[in-house]
């Protein structure tokens, strides 16, 4: 079939600002965005610049934006872009300076990557000694935590696709904080209070908003929201619970145990105590609120079967406790 791709191309080092042009090209039904670019390139203009290597979805190297998406361009079928979008457009990955067409600067991402400190910390003394008479065993429990996150081949799509990378510099985006989460996770490691510590200010996991963008761009099926999520969790078991974001969730918790559904009245308050400095932003937004019917009384009698509500609390916060990983104490 015969195609029209849409490529967006530039060269900022020659001056050369980002434009579009498009290419006609002959491709088999069954070709890929990666096949359409390559016939492009060998057939069409020999100067269109992209990264591939294995052609396999597994190096991660022709990561791009496909249509809006970040995605990889060897695992995207043409066929199916041109029925849900009626066109081909290809883009480089967001977020990241862009080195002449499709391929991008990728130091960025990995100084992020390696801001996580990205491998096992262990004591000098806890080193095996050589030759190695006895591997280092970990629970199958523990190997199952961690699967989704040593799954990423960082090909660097969730960071494309994640809204907080675009109008924050500082946030270390979701491949590195889910590497980050593949350590804590692991039981081997000695070194979880200093990473949850380094990765609670600006920058770390209380700064995602949950958009989910990065679940829908992996390739790999990793999450990482979802280990950023569990990111979050071991840093308030951890006693991390002096900012905004881990106060939010405690305060949900504790109004919610107490009236067994959230107060939306009662909320700021508790988070921002009674400082009407702190409290005069949120002002308008309870105004609204309350003239929508949506704002009940700061203080309100507990729903009937609030007791129902504890229970299941403290049913699933136990089960929760007990399905995290081992400690580092159960080592072998």
């Amino acid at each position: 079939m015969r195609i029209e791709i849409e490529i967006e191309r530039s060269c900022p080092g020659e001056g050369q600002a980002a434009r579009f042009q498009s290419f006609h090209v002959e491709v088999p039904r069954h070709a890929t965005v990666l096949d359409t670019l390559m016939a492009v390139k060998n057939q069409e203009d020999g100067s269109v610049t992209f990264r591939r290597s294995c052609r396999s979805a597994i190096c991660g190297s022709c990561a791009m934006r496909i249509n809006g998406r970040s995605g990889l361009a060897c695992d995207t079928q043409v066929e199916g872009e041109l029925r849900r979008h009626g066109k081909l457009r290809i883009q480089p990955l967001a977020h990241m300076p862009v080195v002449r067409d499709l391929a991008v600067e990728i130091d960025p991402f990995w100084a992020r990557v390696r801001a996580v400190q990205p491998w096992v910390e262990r004591p000098r003394e806890a080193e095996p000694s050589w030759p190695v008479e006895q591997e280092t065993r970990m629970p199958q429990s523990a190997a199952e935590e961690m699967d989704d996150t040593s799954k990423c081949i960082m090909c660097m799509s969730c960071f494309s696709a994640c809204e907080v990378a675009e109008v924050d510099t500082r946030f270390l985006g979701p491949a590195a904080l889910a590497k980050a989460y593949r350590f804590v996770a692991d039981p081997r490691d000695t070194n979880t209070q200093n990473r949850l510590a380094t990765l609670n200010g600006g920058g770390g996991y209380w700064d995602c908003t949950r958009c989910n963008q990065c679940v829908e761009a992996c390739p790999k099926d990793v999450k990482p929201m979802e280990a950023i999520v569990h990111l979050r969790r071991e840093a308030i078991r951890a006693g991390f619970t002096g900012t905004i974001g881990s106060r939010h969730i405690t305060d949900f918790l504790s109004i919610v145990r107490q009236e067994g559904r959230l107060n939306e009245g009662r909320m700021p308050m508790q988070m921002k105590g009674f400082n009407p400095f702190k409290l005069l932003p949120v002002l308008p937004l309870a105004w609204r609120m309350w003239r929508k019917g949506k704002l009940p009384l700061p203080w309100h009698w507990p729903i009937p079967g609030v007791s129902q509500v504890r229970r299941i609390m403290d049913r699933k916060g136990g089960a929760r406790r007990k399905s995290f990983v081992v400690g580092k104490g159960d080592l072998k």
